[in-house]
């Protein structure tokens, strides 16, 4: 996940540990970290891949929209699904995500029930009826 607000942070935490899929979460706090931790730079070298990456896309030091765009243009990141899930609901943010090969966008819900609505719908679709490339290789055996 990729997320700044440590509030969205925690809910979705809190969404995440409802659900039925078990998955380990990795939280970067802007673009800068969630680059270096895909790319397993610096403290991040033992990282592995995700198999799924939520991303807002109001970030400090580099945009959702900047990691949107590298990992897409990435040939070892560009197949790791990811969903933007952002408080953003202008129009041009909604078709740049989907221009850069976003695979989902979805609007964060301030609504405790509503967003566990989403977390859940995020697991059944991507951890339990989507086929994803294992998570298990080094990033840098892909591709």
């Amino acid at each position: 996940m990729v997320e700044d607000n440590r509030g969205d942070i925690r809910l979705i935490q809190e969404a995440l540990k409802s659900t039925t899929s078990p998955c380990d979460v990795v939280v970067t706090r802007d673009g800068m970290e969630a680059m270096t931790y895909l790319r397993q730079d610096g403290d991040y070298q033992a990282a592995i891949r995700p198999d799924l990456i939520l991303l807002d896309l109001n970030l400090p030091k580099k945009d959702g929209r900047e990691v949107l765009a590298e990992i897409k243009a990435d040939p070892n990141l560009q197949h790791i699904p990811i969903i933007v899930l952002t408080t953003s609901r202008n129009e041009e943010d909604i078709f740049n995500s989907y221009d850069l090969h976003v695979n989902c966008y979805i609007s964060k819900s301030r609504n405790l029930a509503q967003l566990f609505k989403i977390i859940r719908g995020i697991e059944e679709f991507w951890l339990e009826t989507a086929i994803l490339p294992p998570s298990e290789v080094p990033l840098t055996e892909m591709g």
